[in-house]
């Protein structure tokens, strides 16, 4: 009796934890619907969501300010080495030899893009990002951007930056600094044998009102 009874609690244990686990799942979906029902939505809101979303939580139209990403280059700060540089065709990269590439992008949406790395990539400290783009019309106040970074829905890390102010019809260059997550052997090995399962959210926000929604997707197996 004492056996069945044990099974018995283990076994109601085992159906709680499902029915928490749906319902947990179920909330997550909600949370998102729920985000893309709103008016405005704040950095505060993007910073409540724990896995990637499904779709994008605003329209390519919500970009009033007509911002415009046309040069994007990462580096090694160890060592200086450019690690990826892509660019709008009418801009002119310069001679510089990378050790990434792009499988697909949309360069004239902006809004998706696949990086792929070499292994070694998942082993860097610190990472240099620039970035160059054109403002539209309209003075663009408080800029920033949150990206947040997943495995298989497991959250890596949050980056949150700032642009600040920008004024009308300028071009702009900035570099911000990342630091990656420092991952044990087992994540790593995982992260390199599942191409483009980790996965990033970029959102950008002016005057803490969200205005362009990007996604990105990475492998590191290039060179496997």
């Amino acid at each position: 009796m004492i056996s069945v009874g044990t099974s018995s609690k283990m076994a109601s244990n085992r159906t709680n934890a499902a029915t928490s686990a749906a319902s947990g799942a179920d909330s997550e979906e909600t949370a998102e619907q729920i985000l893309r029902k709103k008016t405005t939505i704040s950095p505060e809101d993007v910073l409540t969501l724990s896995k990637i979303t499904d779709g994008y939580l605003c329209a390519p139209d919500a970009n009033i300010y007509n911002i415009d990403f046309i040069r994007f280059k990462i580096r090694d700060l160890d060592t200086g080495i450019v690690l990826f540089e892509i660019a709008k065709p009418s801009v002119i990269l310069d001679d510089n030899q990378t050790e990434g590439k792009v499988e697909e992008t949309d360069l004239n949406s902006g809004r998706f893009v696949r990086y792929q790395f070499t292994p070694k990539f998942l082993k860097l400290k610190l990472v240099g990002a620039t970035v160059e783009f054109t403002v539209g019309n309209k003075p663009v106040n408080k800029f920033r951007m949150i990206e947040r970074h997943y495995f298989r829905n497991k959250l890596l890390k949050t980056f949150d930056f700032e642009f600040g102010f920008c004024i009308p019809h300028s071009k702009n260059t900035c570099e911000h600094i990342y630091k990656f997550p420092k991952l044990d052997p087992e994540s790593i090995k995982e992260m390199i044998q599942n191409p483009f399962e980790t996965k990033s959210d970029s959102f950008y926000f002016v005057e803490d009102q969200l205005i362009m929604h990007n996604k990105a997707e990475y492998a590191y197996n290039g060179g496997v």
